[in-house]
């Protein structure tokens, strides 16, 4: 209640999630303050997180193909509403009976929060650009050069998600925020199939797309990226 930044966080993700119906989204029943204590009603999800799941090894095939379509059917749904999540990860990622939801829309486009170079986060006037926002692993390098994030961000993190699920390693990491700049920036992870050898070589062609450097390379929207994994 005496914390402003939450305030903000929690009053911005409710608007933001409120809009939003879809079975891989995970859904908000109510908004309210009580004794000055702002709250959010959200739907009980019983599973792990992806990053749990994670945890224990990467996940078969089939499942990372269903997952994926899942993830992309959600923030397909959420770039229709002109919502960019701009923090897709493992840890963003209920896994139900049901299937995956989609969470934490605390860094949608339009938020201001800023995550500083030194993991903090800090409150930030709603019109400044040049901010850094998001999970370093899964960021796209328009987001790490501050660059206005649409839809085509979100998918390189789930590029970038994808490959870890396929694998149970990151796609990018280094020693250092430096080092891992420069991997996402100008690098490539290690091909799939040097991991996981019976790796199709067309889902290895879907990862690579979703991390273009270059934006304009990659898939332009989620519904794209999904076809090709129902492919």
């Amino acid at each position: 209640a005496d914390n402003e930044q939450e305030k903000i966080r929690v009053e911005r993700e409710a608007k933001t999630i409120s809009q939003l119906t879809h079975p891989n989204i995970c859904t908000l029943y109510d908004v309210g303050n009580e004794g000055g204590v702002e709250y959010l009603v959200m739907e009980l999800l019983e599973g792990d997180t992806l990053a749990d799941r994670l945890a224990r090894g990467p996940l078969p095939m089939r499942d990372v193909l269903r997952y994926g379509r899942e993830i992309a059917a959600a923030l397909d749904r959420a770039h229709r509403a002109g919502i960019v999540h701009r923090d897709l990860k493992p840890g963003n990622v209920m896994i139900t009976k049901s299937g995956a939801k989609l969470l934490d829309f605390g860094l949608a486009k339009g938020g201001s929060i800023e995550i500083s170079p030194d993991g903090a986060t800090q409150q930030k006037a709603l019109t400044q650009e040049g901010t850094i926002l998001g999970t370093f692993q899964y960021m796209a390098p328009e987001q790490l050069e501050g660059i206005e994030a649409d839809a085509r961000t979100d998918i390189f993190a789930l590029g970038a998600v994808l490959y870890e699920m396929s694998t149970g390693r990151r796609a990018f990491d280094g020693k250092t925020k430096t080092s891992l700049i420069a991997a996402i920036v100008g690098g490539a992870p290690k091909p799939i199939r040097d991991l996981q050898p019976l790796t199709p070589a067309e889902f290895e062609h879907v990862i690579a797309k979703c991390r273009a450097k270059d934006p304009d390379q990659g898939w332009q929207s989620a519904p794209d990226c999904a076809s090709q994994m129902e492919w």
